[in-house]
């Protein structure tokens, strides 16, 4: 295997999750809204946002905008030089319960425990599920997000580069909180995909080269509360802003067959399925078979709030759903809880090899999971993947 492997054993003190106060807790997978005399969620204090700059070698095409519970250096191998690292995690917000936790904290606290592996990775990316914006209008849906761009810059040295944000989350403030998160995001560093200020930049992959291997990253929603949030033409035949989604799929897949004339990888971040439900819809293997058969090689889905399992098509990994990362939490769903880093290994002629490292996701801040709890995380996902098992020390392979 060259999937990477990460050692040096984790203090147990490195654990402990803070104590969350009454006024810390949500309710549902996210804070139910504040009532009208409250702040709204993610209203930050205003500060100078920090330029990050990003991981060295990387250049990027113009666009829009060992065993588990360790960490540490990875172990080279002789291929290393010929192969790329990407590292994925599901969905992250700095609102609500967790923006509580963080201001107590600070920033760097959510990702404190497991940024060693996230740095490691050539790429880190994540499913953004939140605008990040101290304006617009607070849209009328069940939860409702805003992160303060104050939570960025930690983020970005936290060892991210690119996020996802074709989600039912990432409008949740409108227009104007989303061309926010555009601006803040740039001023970063962080490359996004998946939403743009029109369809055709929401479709338009973000491509990045590294080690010679040029990977195209393509963000697509299929959990979108409103029309209005597709990219695309008003009314009045003006651009409208928004997230590529694909509850059709002739855009989609052009897109992905474009982005593979244009790139050796094409990453495809569905969101897509039932909250809370561990297994995929018919539809999402349906759909994931045709965006590989267009082009795609690694697809990492995102929206249930609760790891999915894994499957293999013509040799091309699907993840399902990666959960949560760092997100609200519920005690009567101790499967949100569930979560995990899931490394790539990808060359450019021979395919991805994968292994999840697990995380245990409480109270805003993601630790490394020990065993016998990672192994029997591992045997649950094994019992709901398809043709595919995941090994004790977290690498899966095709059954």
């Amino acid at each position: 295997m060259t999937a990477w492997a990460v050692g040096t054993q984790l203090r147990k003190a490195e654990s402990a999750q803070p104590t969350p106060t009454p006024s810390s807790n949500g309710s549902g997978n996210g804070a139910a809204k504040p009532s009208p005399s409250a702040p709204a969620a993610g209203s930050p204090t205003p500060t100078a946002s920090s330029t990050v700059t990003p991981k060295p070698s990387a250049t990027v095409s113009p666009t829009p905008g060992s065993s588990a519970g360790t960490t540490g250096s990875p172990t080279p191998t002789p291929s290393d030089s010929s192969r790329v690292k990407l590292s994925f995690v599901g969905d992250v917000i700095f609102a609500s319960t967790v923006e509580t936790v963080l201001r107590q904290n600070g920033f760097d606290y959510g990702f404190a425990q497991v940024k060693s592996v996230l740095q490691d990775a050539d790429l880190a990316i994540a499913n953004l599920e939140t605008p990040i914006t101290t304006r617009g209008d607070e849209q009328k849906k069940e939860y409702v997000y805003r992160s303060t761009p104050d939570a960025l810059p930690a983020f970005a040295e936290a060892g991210f580069d690119l996020v996802n944000l074709a989600n039912n989350h990432i409008l949740d403030y409108g227009v104007d909180g989303l061309l926010d998160t555009f601006k803040h995001l740039d001023k970063t560093g962080i490359k996004y995909f998946g939403a743009g200020h029109n369809a055709e930049e929401a479709f338009r992959p973000v491509i990045v080269e590294k080690k010679g291997i040029k990977i195209a990253f393509l963000g697509l929603s299929r959990v979108v509360p409103d029309a209005d949030w597709k990219a695309g033409k008003d009314k009045n035949g003006k651009d409208r802003p928004g997230v590529a989604d694909t509850y059709g799929l002739d855009l989609p897949l052009k897109a992905i067959t474009d982005a593979k004339s244009k790139a050796d990888l094409v990453v495809v971040i569905p969101h897509w399925g039932i909250e809370r439900n561990d297994m995929p819809e018919a539809y999402q293997k349906e759909y994931a078979r045709k965006y590989i058969d267009a082009g795609a090689d690694l697809i990492v889905g995102g929206h249930p709030h609760v790891l999915q399992g894994f499957e293999q098509y013509k040799g091309k990994w699907i993840a399902y759903s990666m959960g949560n990362f760092l997100f609200t939490t519920r005690a009567d769903e101790p499967k949100t809880w569930d979560s995990g880093i899931l490394q790539a290994s990808c060359s450019k002629t021979a395919g991805c090899e994968l292994k999840l490292v697990p995380v245990l996701t409480k109270w805003a801040q993601p630790v490394f999971m020990q065993e016998p709890e990672s192994v029997k995380l591992f045997e649950r996902l094994s019992g709901i993947s398809f043709g595919a098992i995941v090994n004790k020390d977290g690498t899966i392979r095709a059954q």
